[in-house]
């Protein structure tokens, strides 16, 4: 389609679809001869624009998503929620795999399948990968764990995470989110929108690895008593370790006056 007829697909003057084109907002059209030829592509990218400064994105700040989506970054990169960033991938070599894997179990599945769990991305022919999953992956090997089973387990882990990860976007959408739309003719929503995920993605990993070492403290007392790693009753214990059922009640068992401790008594 010509300028004109994107103009009236979108209800835009022609003059502000080529602003947006020499802001970088819109990528440029084919050229046929001398003239300029639209497509659904521009019909989507305007569309985009019209939404975000509807909700309070100034044109700096869409240029700046656009941008970064345009060098293939994710949100988390735009909105600072990958402290990381693209740098903590790096380069890992045949002879860093070998190391880690053994040649009797060094096949083209085993990469495939690693690569699939986003564990390990190619550019130009070379693998990379996150530099903690390199190291969790030298200190798993130390520990002769099979690299088939580290990566089942990875898979179920993301499972879990993934879980909790929407549970927290979930909270954001019905707690956080309102009150921004509400304002979205007030002031750029950028950085509000940055400052908010970012708190909230550090609260959320405070609590998920705080709740994980609890899990971990109570797991590891289930296994020692499976295998009777420790006495049923120490007499140099006077007072046995808490479990998790019992992390509300008194030493000596008793209920909790929790009605009383609310009220302000002593």
């Amino acid at each position: 389609m010509s300028v004109e007829e994107l103009a009236a697909e979108v209800g835009l003057p022609t003059s502000t679809i080529r602003m947006y084109q020499t802001k970088g907002l819109l990528h440029a059209p084919r050229r046929v001869g001398r003239t300029a030829r639209y497509d659904v592509t521009h019909v989507q990218r305007l569309r985009l624009v019209q939404r975000l400064q509807d909700r309070g994105f100034s044109l700096p700040a869409i240029g700046q998503l656009i941008e970064a989506r345009d060098r293939g970054e994710s949100v988390a990169d735009v909105l600072g929620l990958a402290p990381d960033g693209p740098e903590d991938w790096i380069p890992i070599g045949i002879n860093e795999i070998r190391a880690l894997v053994s040649v009797r179990e060094l096949r083209p599945s085993l990469l495939r399948k690693a690569t699939q769990l986003g564990l390990v991305k190619w550019r130009h022919g070379r693998p990379y990968t996150r530099r903690w999953a390199l190291d969790s992956g030298a200190r798993l090997c130390q520990l002769t764990i099979g690299p088939q089973e580290v990566l089942s387990q990875y898979s179920r882990l993301r499972e879990s995470t993934d879980r909790v990860a929407a549970d927290f976007v979930d909270v954001f959408e019905r707690h956080l989110w309102p009150a921004i739309a509400s304002t979205s003719g007030q002031a750029d929503q950028l950085d509000k929108v940055r400052s908010l995920l970012i708190e909230l993605t550090s609260t959320a990993e405070s609590v998920v690895v705080g709740a994980l070492r609890e899990s971990i403290r109570d797991a590891t007392e289930q296994f020692a008593s499976k295998y009777g790693l420790l006495e049923d009753d120490p007499a140099w214990l006077q007072q046995p370790v808490p479990t998790l059922a019992e992390r509300l009640t008194e030493p000596g068992g008793e209920e909790p006056d929790i009605e009383g401790f609310l009220a302000g008594e002593e």
